[in-house]
């Protein structure tokens, strides 16, 4: 029986959306509508907070990853 890896959500229903799936449409999703507003992407705070969803997203796809490839 395959076990989540630590960080990754679980869902409860294992036909619905993971964390990691969830968290890229809400970055995608805020990207989209804050994207229109001037001087968005000089902020840095939007560097970060892009980042660290992106770098958490990749790492939690990572884990499922290797724990389904055993």
């Amino acid at each position: 029986m395959a076990v989540d890896p630590p960080g990754c959500p679980v869902p409860r229903d294992p036909r619905g959306p993971r964390g990691s799936d969830v968290m890229a449409r809400l970055t995608l999703s805020a990207l989209d509508r804050a994207s229109g507003s001037p001087g968005f992407w000089g902020e840095p705070e939007v560097h970060r907070a892009l980042l660290v969803s992106g770098l958490s997203v990749l790492v939690c796809c990572l884990a499922r990853l290797q724990n389904d490839l055993g």
